[in-house]
C-alpha cells in the first residue's frame, strides 16, 4: 500500500492485487479520511510507468466527478 497526499483534504491510497491472469493496481480517492471514489488498472505482464501506480492515479483523477476541473489539473501536474 502507498499513500499519495494531494493536499490537506485529499489523498489517494493505492495497492496491488494478484489476479488470475496477472495483477491490478487499485486506487481510492480519500477526502478527510473517507473513501469517495476509486479506479483500477489491470495488467497481464508489467507496467511502463514513470513511478508505481502512475496510470491508475491519473485515471482516477481524470474520471472522478468529485474534483473540479481546476483541482484535476493541479493534481495531475503535481503527479508529474
Amino acid at each position: 500500500m502507498k499513500i499519495f497526499r494531494l493536499n490537506k483534504t485529499y489523498s489517494i491510497v493505492c495497492n496491488s492485487e494478484n489476479t488470475r491472469y496477472g495483477f491490478r493496481h487499485l486506487a481510492s480517492l480519500i477526502k478527510d479520511g473517507t473513501k469517495i471514489d476509486g479506479d483500477k488498472a489491470c495488467y497481464y505482464n508489467r507496467t511502463w510507468e514513470s513511478y508505481e501506480y502512475q496510470s491508475v492515479i491519473l485515471g482516477l483523477i481524470d474520471k472522478t466527478m468529485y474534483l473540479t476541473d481546476k483541482e484535476k489539473r493541479r493534481f495531475r501536474n503535481k503527479e508529474k
